[in-house]
């Protein structure tokens, strides 16, 4: 099925879709984001790394305009995203929050079906369309066995899926997940990430993640973006970004950066301390 296009869209050719320009935001009073410039870059999966409150969460929550800037604009189709109608918003770019929770009860076709209230006004009730959309997201994420189940009965890694279905469901070119790994098993994580690549190299979709694990942003991303203090200090592909200085400038991790053998991807390695050798240990600080 055609991923919903509006006649407004730009040729991808020509203007990226989704960028923020001079972007200063943060929350109560306290700045995290300080004159960001970024664009996302459209049929990709760019992945944002960084320490916690570093601003990645922060500068994705900006741009999918649930956090308004404090200066700066963010620009989504050739127009300011806050002088856009949320409907207009959601009918063009899906957004999947950090551990989103369905109320109890809620099956997992209904759950879906949420992705298409952008499209649902007092003239347009629900329609064929509607039921294909969500059939079809279902069967992409992989839940369509489980669709009258309670969401809150599934596995973590099931739920995480009918979430992505979710925002598949809205037929959006644009999709912006915050964290969608976290707190799921390894074999989860990799089965949700081969999920959102397909989505962009076989469909065509514009995916910025943000992540935790550095091993897995560097095997899954085609731009790794890593942010330190509010700010974008690295911007470019894994090969070019992903090394032991960058490591060692963001993260203060000692590591050495090996290629695997099948793809040349780069993996970290920790360099073990020697012995006898602590270092004081850090408070840690709210993710944002």
């Amino acid at each position: 099925m055609p991923l919903n296009r509006d006649s407004s869209t730009p040729d991808s050719a020509e203007l990226p879709r989704l960028r923020g320009e001079a972007l200063f935001a943060g929350y109560n009073g306290r700045q995290v984001l300080a004159d960001v410039h970024f664009t996302v870059q459209d049929g990709s999966v760019t992945v944002l790394l960084g320490p916690n409150g570093s601003g990645k969460s922060t500068l994705l929550k900006t741009l999918a305009r649930t956090l308004a800037p404090d200066a700066g604009k963010v620009i989504l189709d050739g127009t300011d995203i806050h002088r856009q109608s949320t409907r207009t918003v959601a009918q063009r770019l899906g957004i999947l929050p950090q551990s989103p929770s369905a109320p109890d009860g809620l099956t997992v076709r209904e759950l879906v079906g949420l992705g298409r209230f952008p499209y649902q006004s007092l003239m347009r009730q629900w329609s064929r369309h509607d039921e294909a959309a969500v059939e079809e997201a279902m069967a992409v994420a992989d839940v369509a066995a489980f669709a009258d189940r309670p969401v809150d009965a599934l596995s973590g890694g099931q739920r995480q899926r009918c979430w992505i279905a979710m925002v598949l469901a809205q037929e959006t070119e644009l999709l912006l997940l915050d964290e969608p790994t976290t707190f799921l098993d390894l074999k989860v994580q990799v089965d949700l990430l081969e999920l959102l690549v397909s989505l962009a190299h076989q469909q065509g979709r514009t995916l910025l993640v943000v992540l935790h694990d550095l091993n897995l942003a560097a095997a899954y991303a085609d731009r790794l973006v890593m942010m330190k203090a509010g700010r974008i200090l690295h911007d470019g592909t894994p090969e070019a970004v992903f090394t032991a200085d960058n490591l060692k400038q963001v993260f203060d991790l000692n590591a050495q950066v090996i290629r695997e053998p099948l793809a040349g991807r780069p993996v970290c390695v920790p360099v073990k301390r020697a012995p006898g050798k602590v270092e004081a240990v850090k408070p840690s600080v709210a993710t944002v």
